[in-house]
């Protein structure tokens, strides 16, 4: 088995998005990394699942050691995951035969194919990544020691990161946080409590805490790197009361952890803390829409895979007609998020780069792929494991734990509401709705492919549509907008996965002879955009040519979408 060849939208998308060289690059590593993933490291996770991390508090002689012990599988899962693949130093240096920084895309790839094996992990990951970036930003060179050892691949020098912010009475509101700092020298020492704290035994922690003089707002709270071990190799003033008992991610701690004074090191400006932490939850919201990507593939896999070998009255399973009618919807949303997520990669390097616009574009693709993805995530999982049938719902086959984990992407940085509100926020600020829309129309004014003609006017009228729908959401009353905004997003989302599939499939067919992505864009229209399980027949008659990644021919696709 090697998930990176099961995986029918991958390769080309690697093609559409990166050049020869990074490709040349990328693809060792992959194919060693798919095959790792199915063979090794999806049964250590499953291990890891089921022997949760131990808080010891103290030790023998009763001194307070706070000292979290871990499976061994969970330990081989970390070496693959920093040492081995780098996956949290590879937007910061050079691996894998690159001289340089590669693309963004190659970490989103790469971590892409681990999470369908492990996903608890790939929380830390992401923190140690994102907490490297955020100190290089704001830190203003203060702390290159630091980032040198969050982002390093040596088991004798690596830093793992995490940050503190969720409170009992400050989750979403960030102004109501309770931890203060008082000035001790040149640094700080922080007091509170942190309610939700993940890798909680991280060796650099970012948090935020109340300094003195700032206002009630999230002006008056700013952002602090705090060590685990201080300079004179003692342990900080903070302790964790506890690990949390979680539905989902049990092979990673999560805790709540109390500051006494802990030593801490002001980041960047004091007054924007929040705005400056917030640089850090991004990064990780976006990765939480590429692990819960990954978790749409590894469902599907484990459905088609049953799909095939289950023989239901004489005939295999995947031969049903009902059942394909399953599988095919399943497919498609798990290749429409895979192509956002590219798009959305693709675009943070552009905005690294100083692009203005691709920097517009990611501030708002970031929460609509986190709302939209990580909550269809859960739909799409629950649907595969009842393809199982009570096999699926045991938790010696993987589908109840791709379930359980589903659920974190939702809730995690931020629920859904909260995210539905940084959209609206976008669209207040920025009127991004409108920068999408010109963006999207751009590319399906560009498509060559005659067989796509119907597709695209389709599209091109749902744009019109949706933006038209926004103006009046921010014409409208606030409150009535607040409300509505969930569901606009979603619209939205899906607008932009299915302008995505139409255009990789344009690519796809000129360049490579290949109309299966047209079928699969068509048949997402038709779910997702027009509400038409009718429209997209010829797609369920090539359902394996779909899932395997097949050759269609042109013939296949003569059947037009219509237009409406």
């Amino acid at each position: 088995m090697n998930f990176v060849s099961l995986d029918p939208a991958l390769q080309p998308l690697i093609e559409s998005y990166l050049d020869p060289t990074n490709r040349a690059l990328l693809a060792p590593v992959l194919n060693a990394l798919g095959a790792d993933a199915a063979q090794r490291l999806g049964p250590l996770a499953e291990t890891a699942d089921k022997n949760p991390p131990v808080l010891e508090q103290f030790d023998r002689e009763g001194e307070r050691v706070d000292a979290i012990t871990y499976h061994d599988s969970y330990r081989e899962l970390s070496r693959a995951a920093y040492e081995e693949y780098g996956l949290s130093a590879l937007s910061h240096r050079g691996l894998h035969g690159w001289d340089d920084v590669p693309p963004h895309l190659v970490k989103y790839i790469l971590s892409y194919v681990f999470v369908q094996a492990e996903f608890g992990l790939a929380c830390p990951v992401s923190m140690t990544d994102a907490a490297a970036r955020t100190l290089r930003k704001f830190g203003a060179g203060r702390f290159e020691e630091v980032i040198d050892r969050l982002t390093s691949v040596d088991s004798a020098r690596r830093y793992t990161g995490a940050m503190f912010m969720t409170e009992i009475q400050a989750g979403t509101d960030i102004a109501r946080t309770e931890t203060v700092a008082e000035r001790d020298g040149e640094e700080w020492k922080l007091s509170g409590r942190k309610w939700f704290a993940s890798n909680p035994d991280a060796d650099i922690i970012l948090t935020l805490a109340r300094y003195p003089g700032g206002d009630d707002t999230t002006r008056g709270v700013g952002l602090f790197m705090l060590p685990k071990v201080l300079p004179d190799g003692s342990r900080n003033a903070y302790v964790i009361d506890r690990l949390k008992d979680k539905l989902g991610t049990r092979s990673m701690p999560s805790g709540e952890v109390t500051l006494n004074g802990a030593y801490a090191v002001q980041v960047g400006e004091l007054e924007r803390g929040f705005r400056q932490m917030a640089e850090m939850v991004n990064t990780s919201r976006l990765s939480n829409a590429m692990r819960s990507t990954a978790l749409m593939r590894r469902s599907v896999n484990e459905a088609v895979a049953h799909a095939r070998k289950r023989v239901v009255f004489g005939r295999p399973l995947i031969e049903a007609p009902l059942m394909r009618m399953t599988l095919l919807p399943l497919q498609a949303e798990a290749e429409a998020a895979l192509g956002m997520v590219f798009f959305a990669g693709d675009a943070l390097q552009r905005a690294d780069a100083g692009d203005a616009t691709a920097t517009q574009l990611i501030r708002v693709l970031t929460p609509l792929a986190k709302h939209y993805i990580c909550k269809r995530a859960r739909h799409v999982t629950a649907e595969a494991m009842e393809v199982r049938g009570g096999r699926g719902y045991i938790e010696e086959w993987p589908d109840a734990r791709l379930v359980r984990d589903s659920h974190l992407g939702s809730v995690w940085e931020g629920s859904s509401n909260v995210i539905a509100l940084d959209v609206l926020r976008c669209l207040r600020q920025q009127g991004t709705h409108r920068l999408l829309a010109e963006t999207m129309t751009a590319s399906l004014e560009a498509v060559e492919l005659p067989e796509a003609g119907d597709d695209v006017r389709t599209l091109l009228h749902r744009w019109e549509a949706i933006t038209v729908r926004g103006d009046a959401l921010l014409a409208g009353p606030g409150a009535d907008a607040e409300a509505l905004i969930g569901r606009y997003a979603d619209a939205l989302a899906q607008l932009v996965m299915a302008t995505l599939l139409l255009t990789q499939a344009d690519t796809e067919a000129t360049r490579d002879g290949n109309f299966r992505k047209l079928l699969v864009a068509r048949a997402f229209i038709a779910l997702n955009i027009l509400h038409d399980d009718e429209v997209a027949p010829e797609a369920l008659a090539h359902l394996e040519q779909i899932i395997d990644g097949a050759v269609v021919s042109r013939d296949a696709v003569a059947s037009p979408t219509p237009v409406v």
